[in-house]
């Protein structure tokens, strides 16, 4: 009943703020409660981070109220996990927002065209037109974040750059919000090159999911090794976001940790026949 009732009161006190509460609210409300019992939500929803052109963009849990904290903190920060987090959509509502407030001077949002491969010279089309289909949920989340047509002036100046990752080799990034989607589809090569791309005030947020790697059997994440290499460094901020923390259709959460259990099944099974295939040798 305690339980209960502070839901209520706080489910509450989010309407008075004449904000609308919805189903998926409500089961944030009550794991909020249920993690940190002393929470206050104005504190989680009433930090706006961007007034884009089709919606308000806040953190909805805990564990994006302290990645919008650590981002916040860290010149370097790096969030790993599943899916429907808010990983990429929360850096860059805060990395408009940065460049709204004279913060920084330009945006740069990139992503390893890891599919591409090879063939990329060979798609059809300018440079722009080869590269739309990898960049294109970049271009999705920016259209919340501000009008089209003034998100189009932006990037014609190069206030907002949109790249793969091979455009940044060579190049210092000053005073610029970086955001480096599905880093989980970079090599330890390239990881090192972008990070040792950072230049005086600027910031870089990397964001990727390491059950979705893409890259060539036996090859390392570049992400998976940076999470190791750079764990002792203080001044870089690190996140893990879980399954139970999918912010889209309540259905993609158990999606998410299907998998996660089928992965853990399968190594599992695998650990089990390597140890059978050692004892009978």
């Amino acid at each position: 009943m305690t339980l209960a009732r502070r839901v209520l009161e706080e489910l509450y006190t989010v309407l008075e703020s004449g904000r609308s509460v919805g189903a998926s609210d409500v089961r944030h409300v009550i794991r909020m409660i249920c993690e940190q019992p002393d929470v206050q939500l104005n504190d989680v929803y009433e930090n706006i981070l961007s007034r884009g052109s089709r919606k308000i963009v806040r953190a909805k849990n805990l564990s994006q109220k302290r990645y919008v904290d650590m981002i916040r903190k860290h010149d370097v920060a790096i969030a790993i996990g599943p899916a429907g987090t808010g990983k990429t959509y929360l850096a860059m509502a805060m990395a408009v927002a940065s460049l709204q407030r004279k913060e920084v001077s330009r945006i740069i949002l990139t992503r390893p065209a890891v599919e591409a491969g090879e063939r990329l010279g060979f798609l059809p089309g300018d440079l722009a037109d080869k590269v739309d289909p990898y960049m294109r949920p970049l271009y999705d989340a920016l259209r919340d974040m501000m009008e089209m047509e003034k998100a189009t002036r932006l990037i014609e100046r190069g206030t907002i750059e949109v790249a793969p990752l091979a455009f940044m080799r060579g190049r210092t990034l000053n005073d610029s919000f970086v955001i480096l989607d599905e880093a989980q589809n970079t090599t330890g090569e390239q990881m090192k090159m972008f990070l040792t791309r950072l230049g005086d005030g600027s910031k870089i947020v990397i964001t990727g999911d390491v059950t979705q790697i893409d890259l060539p059997t036996h090859t390392e994440s570049g992400l998976v090794e940076a999470a190791r290499v750079l764990r002792s460094i203080r001044e870089v901020g690190f996140m893990r976001f879980e399954a139970a923390d999918v912010v889209r259709h309540p259905l993609v959460q158990s999606i998410v940790q299907a998998y996660d259990r089928a992965g853990r099944d399968r190594a599992r099974s695998a650990d089990v026949a390597s140890k059978e295939a050692g004892g009978s040798g």
